[in-house]
């Protein structure tokens, strides 16, 4: 087992990823669930376009909210680096860089959003368009957000999947949290790319269990880093010689 001492910065980075990850989650969550989902309509352009001209504010917020998201995904990213990076440098630059990318895909789903909302707009130059067409290129345009997920998403399966296995090899969080992480982040890239290819894949396997099991690993050592911190190998000893 690996022996690797514990410094302020990666302490100070743990905490400052444990919140990080915590407050983005809640934030993409309420973004998606509690303010965007409402609006949209399934396969209902002229009902969507009529909730989001209803609610403009609601949509920005949401749109608001995914760019905060998309901010936090860079913090952790770094943090994470700074935790990790004792362990293998090159790896934890690649985790950092594939989350990265992960969060710019995040920022074209906002760009979409913005997209969308111009369609529904009193512009003189959309006056030469039909409102139901206007509303269909709306619905289409944000229907493009969930693109932008799935295309990000192997990045950060990957992203997810390296650091599992770097925490792995620190032994700063327990081994089992380490090695569900390796194979529910490692799940989640394979199931993005046969998704990307065979698009019916989802009726095989809900969309939902491509990331959830990553999504509790994140979130669980992201609880552990705010409750528990870096553990040690010589805490471990410790524990190991007392008893």
């Amino acid at each position: 087992m690996a022996n690797h001492s514990i410094d302020n910065s990666q302490r100070t980075a743990a905490k400052v990823a444990g919140w990080s990850y915590v407050l983005s989650f809640v934030i993409v969550v309420f973004a998606n669930y509690v303010l965007l989902n409402p609006l949209v309509v399934s396969r209902n352009a002229a009902d969507t376009a009529r909730n989001i001209l209803a609610h403009p504010t609601q949509f920005r917020i949401a749109l608001t909210l995914f760019l905060t998201y998309s901010v936090g995904v860079v913090v952790l990213a770094a943090a994470l680096y700074i935790i990790l990076r004792r362990i293998n440098h090159g790896l934890a630059l690649v985790g950092a860089l594939f989350r990265v990318v992960f969060a710019i895909l995040w920022l074209l789903s906002a760009i979409h959003m913005l997209g969308g909302l111009r369609l529904l707009g009193t512009a003189p130059y959309l006056q030469t368009f039909e409102a139901d067409r206007l509303q269909a290129l709306a619905r289409a345009t944000i229907a493009a957000t969930f693109d932008d997920y799935y295309v990000g998403l192997p990045f950060f399966g990957l992203a997810s999947t390296v650091c599992a296995w770097l925490w792995l090899k620190s032994n700063y969080i327990p081994k089992g949290l380490s090695i569900f992480g390796v194979i529910a982040s490692a799940w989640c890239v394979f199931c993005a790319f046969v998704y990307l290819i065979f698009p019916d894949f989802n009726k095989i396997v809900n969309d939902y269990i491509f990331d959830s099991p990553m999504a509790l690993f994140e979130l669980a050592v992201s609880v552990w880093l705010l409750i528990k911190g870096l553990k040690s190998a010589a805490s471990d000893q410790v524990q190991a010689g007392v008893a």
